[in-house]
């Protein structure tokens, strides 16, 4: 494939995607949101990878734009490291919830491929496994239905799968997108 054919496929696929998202989950997600900003809680972002790097930018993007208390939990390298050092890979999420002193006003987002299971991610797991027993809320932009986001998520939006070669590219491309069409909606609400 040439490159030009290759960038109006790839235009052309986003495009596909962004017309078959669920605009019921995303406008879940505002709502909740807003709930959240109005009860002064704060939305934790939580993500590995390339969903990490872009809880980054959308911990950012929270606080300065929709003005929500964010904080980005892959974010401090040397605690992250400490954490996975000292106590184990799967509870660096949950051990940095406990220590922020989560509660029923907050929110986690989460921003993963798979969602979440007992052999990938396992971490995310566990912090939404605690975040449901604190009583806080859970918002996901995933690509798998099948992962434990999807199931425990209050509200999630599952990016439509138009190539599964291209599920991590398509996922991640929807994660900024969807971080930046929420930011600006709370930032008009």
């Amino acid at each position: 494939m040439d490159k030009h054919s290759y960038i109006d496929q790839y235009l052309k696929r986003t495009a596909q995607i962004a017309n078959e998202c669920s605009r019921e989950s995303l406008e879940k997600m505002a709502n909740i949101l807003a709930i959240t900003r109005e009860v002064k809680g704060r939305v934790f972002f939580l993500g590995i990878g390339g969903g990490g790097a872009s809880t980054s930018h959308a911990t950012n993007d929270f606080n300065k734009i929709a003005k929500i208390s964010t904080f980005c939990l892959s974010d401090n390298a040397g605690l992250l490291t400490a954490l996975a050092n000292d106590e184990g890979w799967d509870s660096i999420f949950q051990r940095q919830l406990e220590m922020h002193h989560l509660t029923a006003k907050d929110c986690l987002f989460i921003f993963s491929v798979n969602g979440g299971t007992l052999n990938i991610s396992s971490n995310l797991v566990k912090a939404m496994e605690y975040g449901k027993v604190i009583g806080s809320r859970i918002l996901a932009v995933v690509g798998r239905s099948t992962g434990v986001a999807a199931q425990l998520a209050d509200a999630c939006l599952v990016v439509p799968t138009v190539d599964e070669s291209m599920v991590t590219a398509h996922t991640e491309d929807f994660q900024l997108l969807v971080n930046h069409l929420l930011v600006n909606l709370l930032k008009q609400v």
